[in-house]
């Protein structure tokens, strides 16, 4: 065998191992979390931690562009860190993957409405429900920048009864019902 040859293998199985062991490390970065916050522990991670794991992710989506989990992954940790234009871009390289993830179009929302784009934001929150009907998360937030961000009340009343149609006991659905007595109480449009 050639020498190039040789070196050629060795480098591409270390590359291999090294970036296996990174994604394992990424997947299960939460468990840990997961897991001590099912103890009682906080589980809250160090900006050190983040640091780190974004710097790990980078260098994945870096030799594995189409990697749609580490772009989630990267997404979530500048969302968590308050990154939020990078949060958008690595959303948005995600989405350019799978263009119908409810999850990762809300989040991006969320983070176009950080940014005072609302009619981004609503666009994401839209797209994400039409993609899945059932997606609370983008329910409750359309309601939010009708109601909060855009002032009109009577367009996040639809959303937040249908939230509240499918879920009525949780957290957010006390915060649904919250938004739904002030909107109740929103002086009705003036008619021209």
């Amino acid at each position: 065998m050639k020498k190039e040859t040789v070196l050629f293998t060795v480098v591409a199985l270390i590359v291999g191992l090294l970036g296996g062991y990174l994604i394992f490390s990424i997947s299960n970065a939460g468990k840990g979390s997961q897991q001590a916050a099912a103890n009682g522990s906080e589980g809250v991670m160090s900006p050190n931690d983040y640091t780190l794991r974004i710097a790990q992710a980078e260098k994945i989506v870096a030799a594995e562009p189409k990697n749609i989990n580490v772009w989630i992954s990267l997404g979530n940790d500048y969302f968590d860190t308050e990154q939020v234009p990078k949060a958008i871009n690595a959303y948005g390289k995600a989405l350019e993957l799978d263009p119908n993830n409810s999850n990762v179009l809300t989040d991006q929302g969320v983070m176009y409405r950080k940014m005072g784009w609302y009619d981004k934001a609503l666009a994401n929150f839209m797209k994400a429900n039409k993609v899945n009907p059932k997606h609370l998360p983008s329910l409750f937030n359309i309601a939010m920048v009708y109601q909060v961000d855009m002032k009109q009340p009577e367009k996040a009343l639809p959303y937040l009864q249908e939230y509240l149609k499918q879920d009525s006991t949780s957290q957010t659905a006390q915060q649904a019902k919250e938004l739904l007595e002030q909107a109740g109480k929103a002086p009705a449009p003036k008619m021209k």
